[in-house]
């Protein structure tokens, strides 16, 4: 599996920006999906999680309201659009892939995440 997280940038408090996660080297659809992100000096955390067919999506308080995840199958593509965007949002986004037997499962354990990609930057100024 190989995974590439686009999309990043600098952008102004209060905008948006969408990320694109492309999917390759396996099928699409037998995989929970994810996207995390790390700040200087902060743990990876999950920002998103989605399940094999999109229908289940969960958010952490800090994003919830802001953030949509998204996946197409068909296109074998992964989403994160944000708005309203904080400075603390700041960070290195990545997109995480786990195969999953279970079509409504989604996983928010970080060590359950068998690919990743190599990271978009964030910048939100203020």
């Amino acid at each position: 599996v190989q995974l590439q997280a686009f999309g990043g940038g600098l952008v102004q408090a209060g905008g948006s920006l969408r990320l694109s996660c492309a999917f390759s080297g396996r099928t699409f659809n037998m995989y929970a999906m994810g996207w995390l992100r790390q700040a200087p000096g902060k743990e990876r955390e999950f920002v998103a999680v989605i399940n094999r067919g999109g229908g289940n999506t969960y958010y952490p308080d800090s994003v919830e309201g802001r953030f949509t995840i998204s996946r197409e199958n068909a296109k074998n593509m992964m989403y994160l659009q944000m708005k309203d965007l904080k400075p603390e949002d700041t960070a290195v986004y990545y997109c995480a892939a786990r195969g999953s037997a279970i079509h409504s499962a989604y996983y928010l354990d970080r060590d359950r995440y068998n690919y990743w990609g190599q990271g978009t930057e964030v910048t939100v100024s203020s």
